[in-house]
């Protein structure tokens, strides 16, 4: 069977690929071009390379550069512009790395596509990785579900730290397994403040209000914040922490509450992304990647969306954030963008 494998320079990739090939597949290995950030590529490209004459592949790079920066960049701009916390990678990892790659792996003539992602697929569903502390199966809730049947995952019953022993064994890959691990934002350098202030003014004194709608304090600009950040802000005669509780762009302004005030028993999503159609289902919930799952129940909107009843609190709940249901075999039955 012929596989093409997306290949970053970094060890994941680069073992999956060893595995694949011993595992007897006839392997294509492709680098995407996602921003334009020529110095990361030209360095990649390297290790790329290498892995590959070692390995014996082929490996094609594929520029997505203008589709990324439409689809992905453009979209993690304008959220934070409308106040929202958005996450980037799950509608990469739907329209770019299981999209547009998949695409370009059919005119190659490959029958599926393989990832160094940590998650599994069991009985045509996703599965969270068999390391949890490296599981990534909520980055990869909003696939099409139509796409898991072309997807093989050969770390996902696989430990981080294993790979890493494995790899150091190898000359060709120690410099990999040594190397830092690359942040989940491609294209972010350190911070995402970096990206906002080369598109707008942040640097904007505004108002804090506490959740009774007072005027308690100021801050720097509603972009510096997302829900939940307990700095960065005044709150004249406080005496404990308080975290951001809403943001309002229109008025350049951030309402702020204790930690309780954080608490949220319900909330909506937009664009359900189903894997399973389930009607009203009880099931698992993250709310965001490093949350821990908390049990609820799912009952389906006209909308095309969901309601979600937590059975104990979450906190800092942010708009366009991806919840990601999960059963208790840490399967994906469905995700949503919270409204």
């Amino acid at each position: 069977m012929k596989v093409l494998i997306a290949m970053s320079g970094g060890i994941d990739s680069s073992m999956s690929a060893k595995f694949l090939l011993e595992s007897g597949y006839e392997l294509i290995g492709c680098y995407m071009k996602l921003h334009n950030n020529d110095d990361y590529h030209k360095e990649n490209i390297a290790k790329v390379s290498k892995i590959s004459d070692f390995l014996g592949i082929q490996t094609q790079i594929l520029d997505l550069r203008d589709k990324f920066k439409e689809q992905i960049y453009d979209l993690f701009v304008d959220s934070y512009k409308n106040g929202l916390t958005p996450n980037p990678c799950v509608h990469c990892n739907r329209v770019i790395k299981f999209g547009a790659l998949w695409q370009y792996a059919k005119s190659l003539g490959c029958e599926k596509i393989a990832t160094g992602h940590y998650a599994r697929i069991e009985n045509g569903l996703l599965k969270a990785g068999i390391d949890e502390s490296k599981d990534q199966s909520y980055f990869l809730a909003n696939l099409d579900p139509n796409m898991i049947s072309h997807i093989i995952f050969p770390l996902g019953d696989k430990f981080k730290q294993n790979i890493k022993a494995q790899a150091i064994k190898i000359p060709q890959f120690q410099a990999l397994a040594k190397q830092k691990e690359s942040s989940e934002i491609c294209f972010v350098p350190t911070n995402y403040m970096e990206i906002l202030n080369r598109h707008f003014n942040t640097n904007q004194k505004g108002i804090v209000r506490n959740t009774q709608g007072e005027i308690v304090g100021e801050h720097n600009g509603y972009m510096n914040f997302t829900i939940g950040k307990r700095r960065g802000f005044t709150y004249n005669g406080a005496h404990e922490p308080h975290f951001v509780t809403a943001i309002n762009p229109a008025k350049n302004e951030i309402t702020v509450g204790l930690k309780d005030e954080l608490k949220t028993y319900n909330f909506q999503t937009t664009n359900f992304n189903d894997f399973v159609g389930l009607d009203d289902f009880e099931a698992f919930v993250k709310v965001r990647y490093r949350s821990n799952a908390l049990p609820c129940f799912v009952k389906k909107q006209n909308d095309g969306g969901v309601s979600v009843e937590l059975f104990e609190p979450a906190f800092g709940v942010a708009s366009g954030q991806l919840a990601v249901f999960y059963d208790e075999n840490k399967r994906v039955l469905g995700s949503g963008f919270i409204k």
